[in-house]
């Protein structure tokens, strides 16, 4: 049966003693702790003759009691004694946590930080494509050292394998926007226009763009979970020891799969999407399926299917700049690998959507001069 320490009180003389008796250890000490707090009055001596046993922790309870009372601690133990003197050295009157600025302070600074940090985090990212275009100049000049073969893989990985979820989310999002759109336009009798919609918005925009953010979650990822992982066990810097370069061998390949695969991936996405809208054409409009897709090459120029394909390569440059960028920033332990990970997939999305938005001012603009 555990035993708790307990107190007791008595005056003599006009003087009061508290007597602590039983375990003053962690495990004895829960009850007689918050009575100690609460304890109010004047006290001239603790008495912890009683006291069967005394740890650290029960010896800073009883110190903290008789500073707060101005009392002397009477009847220790030689042990009890060491204790007491121990929590004395190490006890200090300061703040336990450092005094908040005021709250437009800390906006101010945090505010600051966050500008400071992506200043620093740009120029890096800029000196690390700097590093990816020396090494495939090198390469160029010396094509024996290109690895073909991890270029076909990462072809594969980034591709290839990307097909059934981006095939299955493209076909449902083409379905979504047709079935939206003809529902708004039918408002206006018309309703054929869901042709329109569904071709421009799907080869211009989000064709691309759903692909983009696909991808980084996808292969941008996996990037940054296999680099920061090498890193973590060491493989990076035994690589550099045996005159293998890195970026090289291991990023290049990476860049060069996402930036070639993305338009193929773009485009497959487009037709995917367009495909279902023709199916919810067939279904709700009434537009054969076959007249559905013959319509599209009609109303949907050329420079639209140019503008999505210009800009795949530059998102599938930023998806793999990311992902490998933050898989080499791994340092220290396992949960990094997660953090830089999460950083590369945030970092690729919000980079594709700005740049997007600034394709789509811009081409507007080129198209409207």
């Amino acid at each position: 049966m555990r035993e708790w320490a307990e107190y007791s009180v008595e005056e003599r003389g006009g003087r009061v003693t508290v007597f602590i008796t039983g375990p003053l250890v962690v495990s004895g000490i829960g009850n007689l702790d918050p009575e100690l707090r609460d304890f109010e009055g004047s006290v001239q001596f603790i008495d912890i003759s009683g006291a069967t046993r005394v740890d650290t922790v029960g010896a800073w309870i009883v110190y903290r009691f008789s500073e707060r009372h101005g009392a002397e601690v009477v009847g220790a133990s030689e042990a009890a004694e060491v204790l007491l003197e121990a929590v004395e050295e190490c006890a200090s009157d300061a703040e336990t946590e450092p005094p908040r600025p005021y709250v437009f302070g800390r906006v101010a600074e945090s505010v600051g930080s966050e500008v400071i940090n992506f200043g620093s985090g740009l120029r890096r990212n800029i000196g690390f494509l700097g590093a990816i275009l020396i090494a495939f100049a090198s390469v160029v000049r010396h094509p024996s050292r290109f690895r073909v073969k991890a270029l076909v893989r990462q072809m594969e990985l980034v591709g290839v394998s990307s097909l059934p979820i981006i095939g299955l989310m493209s076909f449902l999002i083409g379905i979504v926007i047709a079935q939206q759109g003809a529902v708004q336009l039918q408002q206006f009798g018309a309703e054929t226009l869901t042709v329109n919609l569904v071709g421009r918005i799907t080869l211009r925009e989000l064709g691309v763009l759903m692909t983009a953010i696909m991808v980084a979650g996808r292969s941008g990822s996996a990037f940054a979970a296999q680099i920061g992982t090498m890193q973590l066990t060491e493989e990076i810097d035994a690589m550099r020891t045996i005159g293998v370069s890195p970026i090289e061998a291991l990023i290049l390949p990476r860049v060069l799969a996402a930036i070639i695969m993305m338009p193929l991936l773009g485009f497959y996405a487009s037709i995917v999407a367009i495909v279902g809208g023709a199916v919810i054409g067939d279904m709700m409009l009434g537009i054969p399926f076959w007249t559905f897709l013959a319509r599209v090459q009609e109303v949907v120029p050329i420079h639209d299917f140019y503008v999505g394909m210009v800009k795949a390569p530059v998102f599938g440059l930023i998806v793999a700049l990311a992902g490998c960028y933050q898989g080499m920033q791994v340092r220290g332990s396992a949960e990094e690998v997660g953090l830089r990970t999460t950083m590369a997939v945030v970092q690729a999305i919000f980079t594709v959507i700005v740049l997007d938005a600034f394709f789509a001012v811009f081409f507007t603009e080129i198209s409207w001069a």
